[in-house]
Protein backbone atom coordinates (compact mmCIF):
# COMPACT_ATOMS: atom_id res chain seq x y z
CA UNK A 1 0.00 0.00 0.00
CA UNK A 2 2.84 2.18 -0.51
CA UNK A 3 1.87 5.38 -2.03
CA UNK A 4 2.20 8.88 -1.05
CA UNK A 5 -1.46 10.89 -0.56
CA UNK A 6 -1.12 13.11 -4.08
CA UNK A 7 -2.93 15.48 -2.73
CA UNK A 8 -1.41 16.27 0.55
CA UNK A 9 1.81 14.42 -0.02
CA UNK A 10 3.85 17.64 0.92
CA UNK A 11 2.12 17.63 4.43
CA UNK A 12 0.99 14.43 5.23
CA UNK A 13 3.39 12.30 3.32
CA UNK A 14 3.55 8.24 2.63
CA UNK A 15 1.99 5.12 3.98
CA UNK A 16 2.77 2.09 4.13
CA UNK A 17 1.55 -1.64 5.97
CA UNK A 18 3.31 -4.56 7.34
CA UNK A 19 2.12 -7.02 9.28
CA UNK A 20 1.56 -6.74 13.21
CA UNK A 21 4.10 -8.99 15.25
CA UNK A 22 2.28 -9.52 18.42
CA UNK A 23 5.02 -9.79 20.56
CA UNK A 24 7.87 -7.53 19.36
CA UNK A 25 5.08 -4.68 18.73
CA UNK A 26 2.81 -5.49 21.90
CA UNK A 27 4.61 -2.14 24.03
CA UNK A 28 3.47 -0.24 21.08
CA UNK A 29 0.01 -0.85 20.53
CA UNK A 30 -0.24 -0.88 24.38
CA UNK A 31 0.52 2.53 24.60
CA UNK A 32 -1.95 3.17 21.70
CA UNK A 33 -5.10 1.04 22.86
CA UNK A 34 -5.00 1.99 26.51
CA UNK A 35 -4.98 5.69 25.91
CA UNK A 36 -7.68 7.72 26.96
CA UNK A 37 -8.72 8.27 23.16
CA UNK A 38 -8.66 4.98 22.29
CA UNK A 39 -11.55 4.70 25.02
CA UNK A 40 -13.71 3.07 21.88
CA UNK A 41 -10.97 0.43 21.45
CA UNK A 42 -12.32 -0.92 24.95
CA UNK A 43 -8.97 -1.93 26.06
CA UNK A 44 -7.88 0.87 28.35
CA UNK A 45 -7.84 -1.58 31.42
CA UNK A 46 -5.35 -3.88 29.25
CA UNK A 47 -1.98 -4.74 30.62
CA UNK A 48 0.94 -5.48 28.98
CA UNK A 49 0.54 -9.48 28.67
CA UNK A 50 -3.03 -8.90 27.76
CA UNK A 51 -2.27 -7.20 24.40
CA UNK A 52 0.44 -9.52 23.43
CA UNK A 53 -2.28 -12.54 24.16
CA UNK A 54 -4.84 -10.68 22.23
CA UNK A 55 -3.23 -10.09 19.04
CA UNK A 56 -1.35 -13.63 19.27
CA UNK A 57 -5.09 -14.89 19.19
CA UNK A 58 -5.45 -12.63 15.76
CA UNK A 59 -2.20 -13.69 14.20
CA UNK A 60 -3.49 -17.19 15.13
CA UNK A 61 -6.78 -17.11 13.93
CA UNK A 62 -7.75 -17.73 9.85
CA UNK A 63 -10.01 -15.00 9.20
CA UNK A 64 -8.69 -12.17 10.93
CA UNK A 65 -5.47 -10.31 10.98
CA UNK A 66 -3.61 -7.03 12.14
CA UNK A 67 -1.11 -4.82 10.63
CA UNK A 68 0.59 -2.06 11.60
CA UNK A 69 0.69 1.22 9.33
CA UNK A 70 3.48 3.58 8.62
CA UNK A 71 3.19 6.81 8.17
CA UNK A 72 6.66 7.94 6.23
CA UNK A 73 8.16 4.28 7.56
CA UNK A 74 7.33 5.17 11.04
CA UNK A 75 4.78 3.30 13.30
CA UNK A 76 1.55 5.20 13.14
CA UNK A 77 -1.71 3.17 12.94
CA UNK A 78 -3.22 -0.20 13.71
CA UNK A 79 -5.55 -2.18 11.27
CA UNK A 80 -7.38 -5.13 11.89
CA UNK A 81 -9.02 -6.94 8.55
CA UNK A 82 -11.34 -9.88 9.27
CA UNK A 83 -13.78 -11.81 7.53
CA UNK A 84 -17.49 -10.93 9.13
CA UNK A 85 -18.90 -13.73 8.31
CA UNK A 86 -16.91 -15.75 11.04
CA UNK A 87 -15.45 -13.27 13.70
CA UNK A 88 -17.10 -10.26 15.06
CA UNK A 89 -20.38 -9.64 12.60
CA UNK A 90 -21.06 -13.81 12.12
CA UNK A 91 -24.86 -13.90 12.48
CA UNK A 92 -25.21 -10.10 12.78
CA UNK A 93 -26.23 -9.35 9.38
CA UNK A 94 -26.68 -10.43 5.93
CA UNK A 95 -23.25 -10.92 4.42
CA UNK A 96 -22.28 -10.39 0.71
CA UNK A 97 -19.51 -11.95 -1.66
CA UNK A 98 -16.24 -9.64 -1.04
CA UNK A 99 -16.94 -8.24 2.31
CA UNK A 100 -14.46 -7.69 4.50
CA UNK A 101 -14.30 -6.33 7.82
CA UNK A 102 -12.21 -3.57 9.54
CA UNK A 103 -10.93 -1.76 12.60
CA UNK A 104 -8.11 1.00 12.80
CA UNK A 105 -6.65 2.95 15.43
CA UNK A 106 -4.59 5.81 14.67
CA UNK A 107 -1.83 6.38 17.15
CA UNK A 108 -2.04 9.27 19.55
CA UNK A 109 0.03 12.15 18.40
CA UNK A 110 1.21 15.02 20.80
CA UNK A 111 1.08 17.31 17.66
CA UNK A 112 -1.83 17.02 15.76
CA UNK A 113 -1.81 17.20 12.21
CA UNK A 114 -4.93 18.49 10.26
CA UNK A 115 -6.39 16.01 7.60
CA UNK A 116 -4.31 12.94 9.25
CA UNK A 117 -6.67 11.06 9.95
CA UNK A 118 -9.08 11.11 7.26
CA UNK A 119 -6.12 10.37 5.28
CA UNK A 120 -5.54 7.13 7.12
CA UNK A 121 -8.69 5.75 6.79
CA UNK A 122 -8.68 6.40 3.27
CA UNK A 123 -5.19 5.03 3.22
CA UNK A 124 -6.56 1.88 5.10
CA UNK A 125 -9.41 1.21 2.53
CA UNK A 126 -6.83 1.68 -0.22
CA UNK A 127 -4.90 -1.02 1.32
CA UNK A 128 -8.40 -3.35 1.74
CA UNK A 129 -9.68 -2.71 -1.76
CA UNK A 130 -5.78 -3.62 -3.61
CA UNK A 131 -7.30 -6.98 -2.91
CA UNK A 132 -9.51 -7.84 -6.14
CA UNK A 133 -11.63 -10.28 -3.94
CA UNK A 134 -12.85 -7.62 -1.66
CA UNK A 135 -16.02 -5.62 -3.27
CA UNK A 136 -16.82 -4.63 0.19
CA UNK A 137 -15.72 -3.08 3.49
CA UNK A 138 -17.65 -3.50 6.32
CA UNK A 139 -17.36 -2.03 9.81
CA UNK A 140 -19.12 -1.88 13.52
CA UNK A 141 -18.61 1.60 15.33
CA UNK A 142 -19.95 2.00 18.69
CA UNK A 143 -23.20 4.20 17.81
CA UNK A 144 -21.95 7.21 20.14
CA UNK A 145 -18.63 7.24 18.02
CA UNK A 146 -19.51 10.43 16.27
CA UNK A 147 -15.62 11.06 15.45
CA UNK A 148 -15.21 7.46 13.49
CA UNK A 149 -19.25 8.21 11.94
CA UNK A 150 -17.92 11.03 10.12
CA UNK A 151 -14.47 9.80 9.44
CA UNK A 152 -16.75 6.76 7.55
CA UNK A 153 -18.91 9.09 5.41
CA UNK A 154 -15.83 11.02 4.35
CA UNK A 155 -14.90 7.75 2.27
CA UNK A 156 -18.18 6.19 1.25
CA UNK A 157 -19.75 4.20 4.00
CA UNK A 158 -23.40 3.93 4.07
CA UNK A 159 -25.12 2.99 7.57
CA UNK A 160 -26.91 0.15 7.12
CA UNK A 161 -28.50 0.39 10.77
CA UNK A 162 -28.11 -0.26 14.44
CA UNK A 163 -27.20 -3.67 15.97
CA UNK A 164 -26.84 -5.10 19.52
CA UNK A 165 -23.17 -6.77 19.54
CA UNK A 166 -22.36 -8.39 23.26
CA UNK A 167 -20.19 -5.15 24.13
CA UNK A 168 -21.50 -2.66 22.72
CA UNK A 169 -24.64 -0.97 20.42
CA UNK A 170 -23.11 -0.70 17.31
CA UNK A 171 -24.07 1.01 14.03
CA UNK A 172 -23.53 -1.37 11.49
CA UNK A 173 -22.07 0.35 8.49
CA UNK A 174 -20.61 -0.72 4.41
CA UNK A 175 -18.49 0.39 1.54
CA UNK A 176 -18.49 -0.58 -1.69
CA UNK A 177 -15.30 0.20 -3.63
CA UNK A 178 -17.47 2.29 -5.86
CA UNK A 179 -18.80 4.58 -3.04
CA UNK A 180 -14.85 5.02 -1.79
CA UNK A 181 -13.85 5.49 -5.15
CA UNK A 182 -17.07 8.43 -5.31
CA UNK A 183 -16.44 9.74 -2.48
CA UNK A 184 -12.32 9.64 -2.41
CA UNK A 185 -12.24 10.68 -6.09
CA UNK A 186 -10.47 7.22 -6.52
CA UNK A 187 -6.57 7.66 -7.33
CA UNK A 188 -7.23 11.07 -8.80
CA UNK A 189 -7.19 12.49 -5.24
Amino acid sequence: MTRPDTDRADRIGTFSTRPLDPVADAPLVHGWVTHPKAAFWLMGEAKLHDVEREYAAIAAHPHHDAFIGLHDGEPAFLIERYDPTEVELKGLYEAEPGDVGMHFLVAPADTPVHGFTRAVITAVMEFLFADPSVRRVVVEPDVTNGAVHALNKAVGFEVLREIAKPEKNALLSACTREQFEAATGGNDR
